[in-house]
């Protein structure tokens, strides 16, 4: 008998193991068997053919309804042409060349698996050259597919080299060897939970009798995902509970106090609820992890500046970490303007009971970076803004008290946990962000830290209105969408030119990577900054003062650019996704953003956040080529439909590999959460939230557990619980 230890090669021999090593990453019987289907065909039950997409790798379960065999009109030889049916009228030509032979298997009523990558020739989907596997005629039984002999057919995640029917016939060679799978789960919970053994669940997942069979071993293996996750996520969170922390209670009489009296607005409900909640984690003695989310504009700045002041008040320094030098510097010249003198001390207008707001970036000059080093070491600077570069060996702080990372899915977990590592004591940390995280996703990436949310808008914010401009469909459209940006700047408005891409370099010369196209078909290279600026100049924007912002300018220019245009200097600012955060220009209205279905959903909603942030209006065009009825036109659709930051992380979840979600991408490692889906799974991870919370609580390192221990470790890898660990 073999265990899920066993390498494959013992098991499967070295050729096919060498073949499922390389192609799909598996080396041992359990990463075989954790290899789950990633769905589950019945003969007679439709595949959908006609959802396929051109360019995608599928395997299609169909039955062949004709094939014919003709002579080729451009060159010699014959070319069969096999018509599959899917029961409900799809239907997909599979064609072969110089092959007729196959005509003798393929006959009519035949049923099989087929796998290729789909194409389209004269409007019709088809296979070129598939690989396939027939299961028989009705009654016929036959050795080879004695893995399909249930009623339910599996049909993998495969590679090219290793079709779906080799990693089913490996899969039934393992489970006919494997030894019963000791359960780790404690008999209490998976008695409480109503949940099937884990040698069951691993067994029908893969050849299950029925659908409830099916249903039940889906459910146990979610629940394994979801309570690994969890697990560690509370162990975290109790122990970051039992580290020291320096407590920055409030002062009463301090500079947070002075600040609030003199800001020129009234706090909004949701900002002083927010605010109780940081003061109360900031005056205890142990470390605050704490993540403030809110809608686009919903005054998340001013909550971490108060946190800040109160930092400052007991002592300490707060450190604010922006991911770009344009976020960071506008975060500084927005904090320094509501500090007014009070973020000036020392200085002829400044306020002597303030203190000093330092900017510390990658390209500041030689003298510069001594000063403001001299100032963050000293303690004179009580608030300190900066990029990366804060994290380098030459800045060390007096005493850091408080770390505000904003946007932290744009920093390394290493580059945040650098930062930390330079205070005495653990710091107190806010993680902001402006894109709303659907439930599901607080819980189970962020389910270590307390969770404060805006929503609620600042008096004085405009509603913004969305529009798509289908350029391809109504040139006329575009024509007028220019019409109506000169017309705002006419009225004394300012307006945003959005482009996916810098310029003067390849297709992927971006900022911020676009996702993929829909439907995996070529397309033209997406509109750049550097080319499309000159073309708005000489055209529909001629006469305007016109400017243009990327991630490649050096960084005095941007700043220049973004000074000007905030000074109204400039009319229209032409750029990349740089502006997508914390920039923050009253005055402009409208923007236009073009080859919209270049970008993600929450990537246009921020994008869309910096219009109608004072009195006026905001206008939002999303200029696409993408026709209607396609999935990248109903994103976009949705995106213009509503500004409610919510739904759309909803629909962002939806439409986005889950594993992006998880961290897999940025910990370089495929994601271990198979089945879970943080969309359609959130009464389970709730529960096992819940197991987990009380689990920890009796037996805080597992002590008593030490299989399920090890499980973790199997389903959470190292690096995946270095990065929640970190995170």
């Amino acid at each position: 008998m073999t265990t899920l230890d066993e390498p494959l090669k013992k098991v499967l021999g070295d050729k096919t193991a060498k073949a499922l090593d390389k192609h799909l990453d598996l080396r041992t019987v359990g990463e075989l068997v954790y290899h789950f289907p990633r769905r589950y065909d019945e003969r007679g039950e439709h595949t959908d053919i006609r959802s396929l997409s051109v360019g995608e790798d599928v395997t299609v379960l169909g039955q062949v309804r004709r094939a014919t065999t003709r002579p080729m009109r451009q060159r010699s030889g014959k070319l069969l042409e096999v018509l599959v049916e899917d029961g409900t009228g799809g239907l997909l030509t599979l064609t072969f060349f110089n092959q007729a032979w196959r005509e003798r298997d393929l006959r009519p009523g035949r049923w099989g698996l087929f796998a290729g990558k789909v194409t389209e020739f004269r409007g019709k989907r088809q296979l070129n050259g598939p690989d396939y596997v027939l299961l028989g005629d009705e009654g016929e039984a036959s050795e080879e597919i004695e893995e399909f002999a249930g009623a339910l057919i599996p049909v993998y995640p495969a590679a090219g080299a290793v079709p779906t029917w080799t990693i089913a016939r490996c899969v039934r060679v393992v489970l006919d060897t494997l030894a019963p799978v000791d359960d780790p789960l404690p008999a209490t919970v998976r008695a409480g939970r109503n949940l099937v053994p884990l040698d069951t669940a691993l067994r029908e997942i893969h050849r299950p009798g029925s659908r409830e069979d099916l249903e039940r071993a889906r459910r146990r293996l979610k629940w394994d995902e979801a309570f690994a996750v969890q697990l560690t996520l509370v162990q975290r969170k109790m122990r970051a509970t039992a580290l020291p922390a320096r407590p920055r209670p409030a002062d009463p009489d301090g500079l947070l106090s002075t600040f609030d009296s003199r800001l020129p607005y009234e706090l909004t409900e949701g900002q002083r609820r927010v605010g109780t909640e940081i003061a109360a984690d900031l005056a205890t003695t142990h470390p605050m992890h704490r993540l403030l989310q809110g809608e686009v504009g919903s005054g998340k700045t001013v909550c971490a500046l108060r946190a800040m002041l109160q930092v400052v008040d007991a002592g300490g320094q707060a450190t604010l970490l922006a991911p770009t030098e344009v976020l960071a510097a506008q975060h500084h010249r927005g904090i320094s303007a509501l500090l007014g003198p009070l973020g000036r001390a020392g200085e002829l207008d400044g306020d002597p009971a303030g203190t000093r707001v330092a900017l510390v970036t990658g390209s500041l000059g030689a003298a510069a970076r001594r000063a403001a080093a001299a100032e963050v070491s000293s303690g004179t600077a009580g608030i300190v803004i900066g990029t990366h570069a804060l994290l380098y060996e030459g800045v060390e702080f007096n005493d850091l008290g408080l770390v505000v990372v904003d946007e932290q899915h744009r920093f390394g977990v290493e580059q945040r946990d650098a930062l930390r590592a330079k205070a005495d004591q653990p710091p107190h940390t806010l993680v902001m962000t402006a894109t709303p995280i659907p439930r599901t996703v607080a819980m189970t990436v962020y389910g270590d830290l307390e969770v404060s949310t805006l929503s609620q808008l600042p008096s004085g914010r405009s509603p913004i209105a969305s529009h798509v401009v289908p350029a391809a469909d109504k040139p006329a459209f575009l024509d007028r969408a220019w019409r109506r940006l000169r017309e705002e700047v006419e009225a004394g408005h300012q307006a945003y030119v959005v482009c996916p891409r810098i310029g003067d370099g390849t297709a992927s010369d971006t900022d911020d990577q676009p996702p993929p196209d829909d439907d995996g078909t070529a397309r033209r290279p997406p509109l750049a900054v550097t080319e499309v600026a000159p073309l708005l100049a000489e055209g529909p924007l001629h006469g305007l003062r016109i400017g243009v912002l990327h991630g490649r300018l050096p960084a005095d220019e941007k700043d220049a650019v973004m000074r000007s245009f905030a000074a109204g200097d400039l009319d229209v600012l032409v750029a990349t996704t740089v502006v997508e955060v914390g920039v923050d220009v009253p005055n402009a209205t409208v923007m236009i953003v073009l080859d919209a279905d270049r970008f993600g959903v929450s990537q246009l909603h921020q994008l869309r956040g910096r219009v109608g942030r004072g009195s006026a209006a905001g206008l939002c065009l999303l200029v696409t080529e993408a026709p209607e009825g396609s999935p990248a036109r109903e994103r976009l659709d949705a995106v213009a439909s509503t500004t409610d930051g919510f739904k759309l992380a909803e629909l962002d979840l939806e439409q986005r590999r889950e594993g992006d979600v998880l961290g897999a991408t940025q910990s370089g490692r495929r994601s271990h959460l198979r089945l879970l889906s943080l969309l359609k799974d959130e009464k389970l991870i709730g529960e096992a939230r819940q197991e987990a919370i009380d689990l920890v609580t009796a037996d805080p390192n597992l002590t008593a557990h030490s299989a399920l221990a090890r499980s973790i470790a199997l389903l959470v890898d190292e690096e995946r619980a270095e990065y929640l660990e970190k995170g």
